[in-house]
């Protein structure tokens, strides 16, 4: 298959085949993503995060096909913790959103996190990237839901969601200094519940309190079973996207999520290019003993270590 006419031509096939080149860090996938990187920027990106049952992919369908009877192309990326054993992702979102698999204005995306931290998948930004590539209008992503390492998801989306159920009690004031500090949008789900209108309400007052910025999270109650309240959910989001665009700061957030993706990515490079050596050379080993013997301490470890990789790379140049 011709992947990069397949990624023009709008074949799933080959987008499906681009995003797992790019998991397995095929350097051709990253050469298709740098010649295309100037049609990025057009989708609508989307968070949904919050804690484990909270109803995060039952909203996340509802939302989906809402937009597609507005005749909106939709793209999700599901993260989900990886099986230890295939590596793969092991809850399988795509199973609970099986009616829209066969939709040909959707594309959904299981991915394993690999270990990565914060509820995120190493590669989910490269596979947002070829979404929006693929023309999609909004990328939803879903985060796998393991608490306040889920903050790294504003690094990625323009909008956040945070999902939340009633019965949470004293918990949403355990979680108060992390994710709940993150949402511009928060759905109360399945607020058909005993204790919705309570949960609301001291969400609404959480946020009075810790005023941020120049926004006002908005809180919507829904029930996503029954499609309950899902219009005026993604009302909400369209307010907050609307609201980036003219205050500016939508570029705000884009500037600091590429630094941190250029950082992430220089530090990922530095680390793969250390185990290259290493396997030549075995210095990561032979630092080790160094430090375990007291001869050196861990900063000069690493300084030593850099100071290789830099001359290295100054004779590869050369």
């Amino acid at each position: 298959m011709d992947i990069r006419a397949g990624l023009q031509s709008g074949n799933k096939r080959a987008v499906a085949r681009l995003i797992t080149m790019m998991e397995n860090n095929d350097p051709e996938a990253f050469n298709i993503i740098k010649e295309n990187y100037v049609k990025t920027g057009n989708a609508k990106i989307i968070g949904i995060t919050g804690p484990p049952g909270a109803g995060k992919s039952t909203v996340t369908d509802k939302l989906t096909k809402l937009l597609r009877q507005k005749g909106k192309k939709v793209g999700i990326v599901a993260v989900d913790p990886t099986s230890p054993f295939s590596g793969g992702a092991i809850l399988g979102d795509r199973i609970r959103m099986n009616d829209l698999s066969t939709d040909e204005g959707v594309f959904i995306r299981s991915m394993g996190t690999r270990g990565a931290l914060g509820g995120l998948s190493k590669a989910a930004n490269g596979a947002v990237k070829i979404l929006d590539i693929y023309g999609l209008d909004y990328i939803f992503i879903e985060t796998v839901g393991v608490g306040q390492s889920e903050v790294d998801i504003i690094k990625l989306a323009d909008t956040v969601v945070m999902v939340m159920v009633p019965g949470l009690g004293d918990d949403i004031q355990a979680i108060k200094a992390g994710i709940m500090e993150i949402g511009d949008v928060f759905a109360v789900n399945k607020s058909d519940r005993d204790g919705a209108e309570r949960t609301a309400t001291e969400i609404n007052m959480m946020l009075d309190l810790n005023k941020q910025g120049k926004y006002r999270p908005s809180v919507v109650k829904v029930i996503a079973s029954e499609n309950n309240g899902i219009d005026k959910l993604l009302e909400q989001i369209e307010n907050h996207i609307e609201f980036m665009n003219t205050s500016g700061e939508y570029l705000s957030r884009k500037r600091m999520s590429i630094t941190t993706e250029i950082v992430e990515i220089f530090r990922d490079n530095i680390i793969h290019s250390l185990k290259e050596l290493s396997e030549k050379t075995r210095v990561i080993e032979a630092t080790v003993e160094r430090v375990l013997t007291k001869e050196i301490d861990p900063y000069t470890a690493a300084n030593e270590m850099y100071e290789i990789l830099r001359k290295k790379e100054v004779g590869n140049s050369d």
